[in-house]
């Protein structure tokens, strides 16, 4: 323990948190205590293969268990490297009473930090528009305080070129704006404002959070590059999986784990415990494919470049639909399983494995529950809204292209570039107010001054910067029943968009 150590602090964390959460018994090195439930899901699983995907798997030698880590403090796997990361601040003096943390975030680990409200610390958590709306509730459930960077995209490494600086300027004024609302001296911003402009430019929220922390004396748990995310998979998880089967006359080695990758702490960890006691690979990794959503997760393309991601350690990447996944997270959660999205894939990617290779054991990575996406779920197997790309756009012929984002509308080029790429009149495409789609999203309610250019017999078209905020958009409408499309990419992947800066393109509402 370091001669730093608030111990008060350290006391109340203890007594809050880490009793609370699993965690290698006092004086073990082995012995994993308050363990979350590892569930035999092979009946359901056979039910599912068959009744669902048409699949028959009854006489295949299978074994199919869920690491059931919803059932964890604030409902996700997420607590376990929050609570390991927080620890050692503590005790190092890195973090203590009175300080604020700061993170970027997909969501479940800022809802794990909220649980620090309770000893006294502020947390925000930056995010992106893309979050569900609740994840959003879930995080200001927990005390939470957000600042939303209002981009449609979720927080990711440098990325040269996809961003110009008049759009970057806009969004550190609205960060500017939301720190001052939250109580703190714009002044230290306005000192850093180069560096925090040339961070938006490159859509780097990772280091955007590290640099607020730096700049204002906050403390940063840098879930995406820190080592500890991944020492609380390798030391505990992994080893309360092993322990568990054990205990039902089994092992981890004989068995195959399928999870998806957000910061690669769960795949990182749980690879090098069965690298280094077994001498094997059998981690499969699973990403949604590039032009799909799946809630608090990353595609393939996001996760390279992350300090975490280590593909040599892992047994399989693999990418999996998940239009079809849906339908087994729809199936399970029926049958009483509390899981959510990235669930689902993994049990659909295991479903694909089992059914070519005759069965097999598996288990799969239950990292949060059904709650935040209940919304989602209900619409499952109706029809609903559909992310098409600009070859479809055309093929389908739109009578109606409405353009919808919270901060920025196109220009006069904007719109012009947004016709003559779909082989419309320009006369067909609306621009309502970002506010009004400010309001669609924040509410869950459709505008008055939105209704009009949603009536008429034929489906329109959602159009924004990068195809993000328009399937969001498309998604509230269609629990209220009105059914539209989604452009893949927005105009920014339009291909004389690709040419231009955005600058010409758009404006800040």
């Amino acid at each position: 323990m370091s001669e730093g150590t608030d111990n008060a602090l350290l006391e109340r964390f203890e007594q809050e948190v880490w009793s609370k959460v699993p965690h290698l018994e006092e004086g073990s090195e082995t012995k994993v205590v308050n363990v979350t439930p590892l569930v035999d899901m092979t009946i359901d699983f056979k039910e599912c293969a068959k009744s669902v995907f048409k699949l028959d798997l009854d006489n295949a030698d299978l074994k199919v268990f869920g690491k059931m880590d919803s059932t964890l403090l604030t409902g996700s796997i997420k607590v376990r490297p929050a609570a390991n990361i927080i620890h050692d601040a503590i005790v190092t003096g890195k973090l203590k009473s009175g300080q604020t943390v700061i993170e970027a975030t997909s969501g479940n680990f800022g809802i794990a930090l909220g649980l620090l409200s309770k000893l006294g610390l502020n947390v925000i958590a930056l995010v992106s528009r893309k979050l569900q709306e609740g994840v959003f509730e879930e995080l200001r459930n927990g005390n939470t305080r957000t600042i939303d960077l209002d981009m449609d995209i979720c927080p990711a490494p440098g990325m040269e070129g996809k961003q110009d600086l008049m759009v970057a300027k806009a969004t550190a004024a609205n960060v500017r704006s939301q720190l001052s609302n939250l109580g703190f001296d714009t002044d230290i911003f306005d000192k850093e404002i180069s560096e925090i402009e040339s961070l938006l430019a490159k859509q780097d929220i990772i280091n955007l959070a590290k640099f607020l922390a730096k700049s204002y004396g906050f403390f940063c748990p840098a879930q995406y590059d820190n080592q500890l995310n991944i020492e609380a998979h390798r030391t505990v998880t992994a080893a309360e999986i092993d322990q568990q089967l054990h205990e039902n006359g089994d092992s981890l080695e004989n068995f195959n784990i399928f999870c998806t990758f957000g910061t690669g702490g769960t795949s990182g960890g749980l690879s090098k415990y069965i690298s280094e006691k077994y001498g094997k690979k059998s981690v499969y990794v699973i990403f949604p494919p590039t032009n799909q959503d799946v809630a608090g997760i990353r595609t393939k393309a996001n996760a390279d470049g992350l300090t975490l991601y280590d593909p040599e350690i892992y047994a399989e990447q693999q990418e999996m639909d998940w239009e079809k996944a849906k339908l087994l997270l729809k199936f399970f959660v029926e049958k009483g399983h509390d899981m959510g999205e990235s669930s689902a894939l993994e049990l659909y990617a295991i479903l694909q494995k089992a059914s070519s290779e005759g069965g097999g054991k598996f288990v799969a990575m239950i990292c949060d529950g059904i709650e935040k996406y209940k919304k989602n779920l209900a619409t499952i197997g109706q029809e609903g809204p559909m992310q098409v790309s600009l070859q479809e756009a055309n093929e389908s012929g739109y009578d109606k292209v409405i353009w919808i984002h919270a901060q920025y509308t196109p220009q006069e080029p904007g719109i012009e570039l947004i016709a003559k790429s779909l082989g419309i009149d320009k006369s067909k495409i609306c621009v309502p107010d970002a506010r009004t789609a400010q309001e669609l999203l924040t509410t869950q309610q459709i505008p008055q001054s939105l209704s009009k250019d949603l009536e008429g017999d034929t489906k329109p078209l959602l159009v924004c910067m990068a195809g993000k905020t328009s399937l969001m958009a498309a998604k509230v409408l269609a629990t209220k029943g009105v059914i539209t499309d989604s452009l893949i990419g927005g105009i920014t992947e339009l291909p004389e968009g690709k040419t231009k800066q955005l600058s010409e393109l758009i404006r800040q509402a």
